[in-house]
């Protein structure tokens, strides 16, 4: 089981020596002692846990779909300003907005970094998708910790709760191997462990098929039917990552291919819809919950909640 949040865990975790956070994300001089009132978000799960905390950025970056921002996160950001794409936020639009604390990632922004720390403080996390890292590492510099490890701590709280139903529903068959499936027009993509949903789905519990495990990266392209096998799990969570007839068309394909057919999955009608922003997009706290929510759907739509 993940280890419980505690104030002064977190604190320990997060405010070093010389103004370091945590390994790799690097918070400039008086970030800690401020509170920032004027917050932008130049990634996903930045503007996720942003929300999550209650801040309303004074901007933020457009959404990878159901553009400018996603569905979930319209009621909390309704009128925050844009700044362009993730890849290339407009650092223009940024010095307008005066912004005294922006949260970047060193994946994203390791070379506009030092134009960013001309405009004001600058949290840096290393990766996008740690969502848990963001959501303490934004709570301490705006002066949130505290609603940071309470948000945590109802996390690990969910966790453990839904792990106790799943162990209920599978019995003997616990932990079941699982797939994480998304559907583009022209090729299959396989997250893996270490992705943002895959790292939810460990923690639950969830076991992962040899092929999957071993690797660093985040998915595995199958750009051939024959690869298929690869794919080879329990349990599917599959999504479509665009609304467009191509998409459908080549799931549909992928439903009727006898080596789709063959696995343990649509064998056994383990094959589960989902919603493909919280699973792969959306990287920051309430995207994880709503991930978490569709699970619990799979509970009530097999009788077991």
């Amino acid at each position: 089981m993940p280890p419980s949040v505690s104030p002064s865990i977190t604190r320990r975790r997060l405010l070093g020596l010389g103004g370091v956070l945590a390994t790799g994300l690097a918070l400039q001089p008086g970030v800690a002692r401020a509170q920032p009132t004027r917050v932008a978000t130049l990634f996903q799960g930045a503007t996720d846990s942003a929300a999550a905390l209650g801040l309303r950025p004074c901007g933020v970056v457009e959404s990878w779909s159901e553009k400018p921002v996603y569905r979930y996160l319209r009621p909390a950001l309704a009128g925050v300003p844009s700044l362009g794409l993730e890849t290339q936020p407009s650092l223009e639009d940024l010095a307008l907005l005066a912004p005294d604390l922006i949260v970047a990632s060193r994946f994203r922004h390791g070379r506009i970094a030092p134009l960013l720390q001309q405009l004001c403080p600058v949290v840096m996390l290393e990766e996008v998708f740690e969502f848990k890292q963001t959501l303490l590492a934004l709570g301490t510099a705006a002066g949130r910790e505290a609603e940071a490890t309470a948000l945590l701590q109802a996390w690990q709280a969910r966790i453990a709760h839904l792990r106790e139903a799943l162990q209920r529903h599978y019995g003997a068959q616990w932990p079941p191997t699982v797939a994480v499936l998304d559907v583009r027009a022209d090729h299959l993509r396989s997250y893996l462990p270490d992705s943002f949903a895959g790292r939810v789905l460990s923690e639950l519990g969830f076991a992962w098929p040899a092929a999957s495990q071993g690797s660093a990266a985040p998915s595995i392209k199958l750009t051939s039917r024959e690869s298929l096998p690869v794919v080879e799990a329990d349990v599917f969570f599959v999504f479509l990552r665009a609304d467009q007839a191509a998409v459908q068309r080549n799931y549909e394909r992928l439903l009727e291919h006898p080596l789709w057919q063959r696995l343990s999955a649509p064998r056994r009608g383990q094959v589960w819809r989902v919603d493909g922003v919280a699973w792969s997009l959306g990287g920051g706290l309430l995207a994880a919950n709503r991930l978490l929510d569709d699970i619990e759907r799979v509970l009530v739509d097999q009788g077991a909640a």
